[in-house]
């Protein structure tokens, strides 16, 4: 197995390493370290065995604005359903709705598929092919609007060419 070697590479090992020594400090405490270094390099060389350096590259301002996106709606989705489930008669019409994708296969159409549950009343069923299936808690939401403002950041996040959307949509 070959790997990349440059300032991308050696990035994604330290953010890596931080994470599985973040993760074995949180279960184990301060106490394992003698244990926990060989556990964590071991992590380390199955994580990059299994999930080698990806070649994406993402745009740092574009992160910004998704990041800010991204907390405006969790917080959205959060009272969305806080509401429906202390109201006495919550307002459900669940459904599941197949949104056709304008992204390019990669990347960015999986982490759409994972970022779909932060929009207020929906979540990511299935993706295959084109066809995202997303579970809606009211189909009279305006959720395909959602999906396209969704979908539009992702591909600015990416740099990312979005196809031009389906005859009828």
């Amino acid at each position: 197995m070959t790997m990349p070697v440059g300032k991308a590479f050696v990035g994604m090992v330290c953010t890596r390493t931080l994470l599985l020594a973040l993760l074995w400090w949180a279960l184990a405490g301060e106490a394992a370290w003698a244990f926990g270094v060989p556990i964590v390099l071991l992590a380390l060389g199955a994580s990059l065995a299994l999930q080698p350096a990806p070649r994406v590259r993402l745009r740092p301002a574009a992160l910004l604005r998704f990041a800010a996106f991204f907390v405006v709606q969790s917080v959205r989705a959060g009272i969305d359903v806080a509401r429906r489930a202390l109201s006495p008669c919550p307002s459900l019409a669940p459904a599941l709705l197949d949104y056709r994708l304008r992204l390019p296969p990669g990347a960015a159409r999986v982490f759409l598929a994972d970022t779909v549950s932060l929009l207020p009343g929906t979540l990511s069923a299935e993706l295959v092919g084109n066809l995202l299936r997303v579970h809606v808690l009211d189909e009279r939401m305006p959720v395909e609007l959602g999906l396209r403002a969704t979908e539009t950041r992702v591909a600015a996040l990416f740099g990312a060419t979005l196809s031009q959307p389906p005859e009828g949509h």
